[in-house]
């Protein structure tokens, strides 16, 4: 049976986006402790708790790089974010995306064109660090983390809340380098060695 073709992805330049900032957002979650208050009673009042991020590309120095958003100059994330109850995945982060990355928070299906889903990220209970699995003794996972490749045209405006940096980090520096990025952001680029990365010039 012969082998189906690599899945490949267009990467433009950075040079091709324009950057740009607007009024900053408020983070819901000052420290820690307050993040796994909120979760314990999201989870009491509408049980399993999913997130969905955007796995989104450019090319720089003829590398590909990942965007990422920088909080208080520590936390490095990818966009996205926690779905509202009934929710879809598409409809969710196309709304995380608009809120945190363009001029309008109105989200627009068309503005973003979501692929398809890269990975899994799993919470047991509210203590434990995210894994990419779910064993069959977990029962009641408290979040679910899903991450989608967003494939970007070859121009677009990206607005960013002042309060966040939007970086372009090159694949190799967050390939298996978890101290810095966490375990989801290092794991991406194992996530992409199916695809075909085309760097298109321009």
């Amino acid at each position: 049976m012969a082998n189906d073709p690599r899945k490949e992805v267009d990467v433009y330049p950075i040079s091709c986006y324009y950057f740009g900032s607007k009024e900053a957002i408020v983070s819901k979650d000052e420290t820690p402790s307050d993040r796994l208050k909120r979760m314990e009673s999201n989870y009491a009042a509408h049980g399993l708790r999913t997130s969905v991020e955007a796995v989104l590309l450019v090319e720089l120095l003829k590398h590909p790089h990942l965007l990422l958003l920088q909080a208080k100059n520590s936390i490095f994330n990818l966009p996205g974010g926690r779905l509202r109850p009934g929710e879809s995945d598409i409809d969710g982060l196309t709304r995380k995306l608009s809120r945190k990355l363009s001029a309008s928070e109105d989200g627009d299906e068309k503005e973003w064109e979501v692929g398809e889903c890269l990975g899994m990220w799993w919470r047991y209970d509210f203590e434990t660090l995210l894994c990419p699995y779910l064993p069959a003794s977990v029962r009641k996972p408290k979040e679910c983390t899903k991450l989608f490749l967003v494939r970007l045209p070859e121009s677009r405006k990206f607005i960013v809340p002042e309060n966040l940096k939007l970086l372009a980090v090159p694949l190799s520096q967050v390939h298996e380098n978890p101290k810095t990025y966490g375990p989801i952001i290092s794991g991406v680029p194992q996530l992409l060695s199916e695809y075909s990365i085309n760097i298109v010039h321009i």
